[in-house]
Parts: structure tokens; sequence; C-alpha cells
């Protein structure tokens, strides 16, 4: 005999890390903080690897430490993603000039990537779905207004001619 057991949530610390990504737009906050910090990285690199550190240097070391900024507070406080992402889009843009040419392109896309992933996440979209649940579900609901509408046809049909 077998007991049926009601499905209880999932314990652990990857299904309650799953619930806390699901809620903001983590992708892009990981983007735009790696691509700050990929940016401090070539900022260390040897002078035969460097093309100019930048404006007075200190710009150099400003925007891309503001990215690292920027996405972790995307990723902690995500009621100001807009704000958070056009400002780290400018950043990004501006280590164009300040830090190796962005991070020798490495970090200027993944922070224009970030940023542009943060401004067009939506907080209350429904989780997507993998491609076999959508085409199951479309399926079953095609099938089943099939049958409603047989349904509907056979009562009709069978209505005239009583």
């Amino acid at each position: 005999m077998l007991i049926a057991v009601p499905d209880r949530p999932r314990q652990g610390p990857r299904p309650a890390f799953r619930r806390w990504r699901a809620h903001r737009p983590f992708w892009g906050g990981l983007l735009l903080a790696l691509g700050g910090s990929e940016i401090l990285l070539t900022e260390k690199a040897s002078l035969k690897v460097v093309m100019h550190i930048g404006m007075q240097g200190l710009a150099g070391y400003l925007l891309p430490s503001l990215m690292v900024l920027l996405g972790l507070l995307i990723l902690f406080n995500p009621s100001q993603r807009l704000f958070y992402s056009v400002t780290g889009v400018l950043l990004s843009l501006g280590t164009w000039l300040t830090s190796n040419l962005g991070g020798f392109f490495l970090g200027l896309l993944l922070g224009v990537t970030g940023s542009c992933l943060t401004f067009g996440w939506l907080p209350d979209q429904e989780p997507r779905r993998g491609r076999r649940r959508r085409g199951k579900r479309a399926r079953t609901e095609l099938t089943d207004g099939a049958e409603e509408a047989t349904g509907a046809k056979g009562t009709a049909g069978a209505a005239q001619t009583a």
C-alpha cells in the first residue's frame, strides 16, 4: 500500500539561493560587478600590457570601483535597479577613456551587458519555463479546447435533432 506524502518545500541552501535569485536581476548585477572587477585587474597589469592609466590615474580606479559597487547594489537593492543600470552603462562607457580601453573591451562589454539586463528586468513577470514544459502545457490546452469544442457541438446537434 502506498501512502501519499504531501510535497514539502525543498530545504537547504541551494533552493533558498534560487528563491533569492528569482526576485532580483541577478545576472545583470553579477555581470556589472564582474566587468568592474576585470577592469580593476587590468589596471594592475605590467606596464608592457597597460595601454594607459587614464586621466590622472584616479578615474582609472574610480569608475571600475563604482561599477563593482553598482553591481552589488543591484543584487542587494533591486528596487532602484533603473537608476543603477543607467549609471552602470555610463560608467562602463566611461572606462573606454579612463581604463585601458575598458579593460581591453571585456570589462566594458560585461558592464554594458549587465546594465542592459538589469534595465530590462521586470520584477512581476513569472519565471520562465523550459521548452518541454511549455510544449506539453500547450498540447494539453489544445486537446482540452478541442474536446470542449466537440462536446459543445455534440450537445447542440443533439438539441437540434430532438
